[in-house]
């Protein structure tokens, strides 16, 4: 009965379906985020080594970029089998994707050994890993949405959320643990490995826990429910992508509008700081990462409060405050840096950290609540993942290559707060969506369609 698929589920099964979503995404994050850290640490000398340093950094960057340019084309495979096979067949997928590429990267030749092939195999594992990225996130935050207590549906969606931060947090501490422990030439030669093999044995646990939670409820009794109304091969005839687009337009460009700020503000906060710290402050390496390390372990801990704070007060307002926040920041976390000490860069970050949770945190919930069930993955994952190629895919290019042109971080604080404005008005046009029953909104999503839960088999 479909009635029964917003029946709340027990702590305990509750607990493990975020469990088994916090894991994986902290795994996928670690992936990603650890090749945005050797991108600024060591990428440039170990695969382009004939460039000017600076310039060396930029194609580094480059090759960063190139896992958001794959996002969306993950966000729409993804979505399209997560919305027709279920969610919890293509988090597997995206974990065994993910996990695989980075271990690869771990066994990459360098520049020195076979020249112009190691920048193209590197691009080519990172392309990979972008993929895997743009279908992880929003399978993860729906299996606990689509699980979750509908009245505490910010709280506990944000906990997928965390796994950004922790995943920064993992990587950023191995790679500080072994620049501490290693030489400069023995970290450079081999010690940046073993980050990205360390990732074979993460994914074996992430998908151990994975395998062992049930697919969304809501996702079953929207599918049951199409099934017995227009038959099975009916039910699956429709794409999930075109449904989006036709229904759910508004939506897409909303949620690309809300990443905006997010997104620039994070690769910019916790990648390109680390860039700018060394060359611009004249800050050692450990000391950008301590920073960086420290500040995520706070993120972590604000997002499940700033995703409460979501159940309580609206999507809108916390998403606004985290929005606004960032903006006006900008010009204070970049002074701070220039102060040139360990207190004042760790301030700069953490603040800045602490504004991104306030749109981080409620996004999953509010993101999960825009769109129909039989089309929500794709929905949540193309509003969540196409605005990636357009902000955090570049953030850290653009503001490398702005303190190149201009040597002032002026452009780089006026780059942010222009994204805070997109963000403020996409935000502002949004309807709030914090009441919202994630089975009942299926009869008014496709108003010109039939009903995937009509109102009799809600109610029966």
């Amino acid at each position: 009965m479909a009635a029964s698929a917003s029946a709340p589920p027990t702590t305990r099964s509750l607990k493990r379906i975020v469990a088994a979503s916090l894991i994986g995404t902290t795994i996928e994050w670690y992936d990603f985020f650890l090749y945005g850290s050797a991108a600024a640490l060591v990428f440039p000398k170990l695969f382009f080594p004939e460039s000017e340093p600076l310039v060396g950094t930029l194609l580094s960057f480059l090759t960063y970029a190139v896992g958001f340019a794959a996002r969306p084309l993950g966000a729409l495979v993804f979505g399209h089998y997560g919305d027709r096979l279920g969610r919890k067949k293509l988090l597997v997928l995206s974990l065994l994707l993910m996990g695989g590429a980075t271990f690869a990267i771990g066994l990459l030749p360098t520049h020195a050994t076979v020249g112009v092939a190691a920048p193209v195999l590197l691009t080519v594992l990172r392309l990979v890993q972008g993929f895997a990225l743009g279908g992880e996130w929003g399978g993860a935050v729906l299996l606990v949405s689509e699980h979750g207590d509908a009245k505490r549906r910010g709280f506990w969606a944000s906990w997928p959320q965390t796994g950004a931060p922790a995943g920064q947090l993992l990587a950023t501490g191995v790679l500080s643990a072994l620049t501490a422990l290693l030489s400069d030439s023995a970290f450079g030669s081999w010690g940046w490995r073993i980050p990205f093999l360390l990732s074979g044995v993460l994914v074996i646990v992430g998908l151990w826990i994975r395998l062992s939670v049930d697919e969304s409820p809501v996702f079953k009794a929207a599918l049951a429910q199409a099934e017995a109304r227009r038959g099975a091969v009916a039910a699956a005839e429709k794409m999930p992508l075109v449904a989006v687009l036709r229904h759910h337009w508004r939506d897409v460009l909303i949620a690309m509008g809300a990443r905006m700020a997010e997104n620039i503000s994070y690769y910019v906060i916790t990648a390109f700081v680390l860039v700018y710290a060394m060359t611009a402050a004249d800050l050692s390496k450990q000391t950008a990462l301590n920073a960086v390390l420290i500040a995520s372990a706070i993120h972590f801990a604000v997002i499940p409060v700033w995703g409460a704070l979501s159940d309580r007060f609206g999507r809108k307002p916390i998403y606004l405050i985290g929005a606004v926040g960032v903006g006006l920041w900008m010009f204070p976390f970049f002074a701070l840096i220039d102060s040139r000490s360990f207190g004042s860069l760790l301030l700069a970050v953490t603040v800045g950290l602490i504004f991104h949770g306030a749109m981080y945190a409620p996004q999953a919930a509010f993101f999960s609540e825009m769109f129909a069930t039989r089309m929500r993955y794709s929905g949540a994952s193309i509003g969540a993942q196409f605005s990636s190629v357009a902000a955090g895919a570049p953030a850290p290019l653009i503001a490398t290559a702005l303190l190149a042109d201009y040597h002032s971080s002026t452009p780089i604080s006026l780059y942010v707060i222009a994204a805070a404005l997109i963000t403020v008005l996409a935000v502002v046009c949004a309807k709030e969506t914090r009441h919202r029953d994630l089975a009942d909104i299926e009869a008014t999503a496709e108003p010109d369609a039939p009903a995937v839960l009509p109102a009799d088999a809600r109610t029966a």
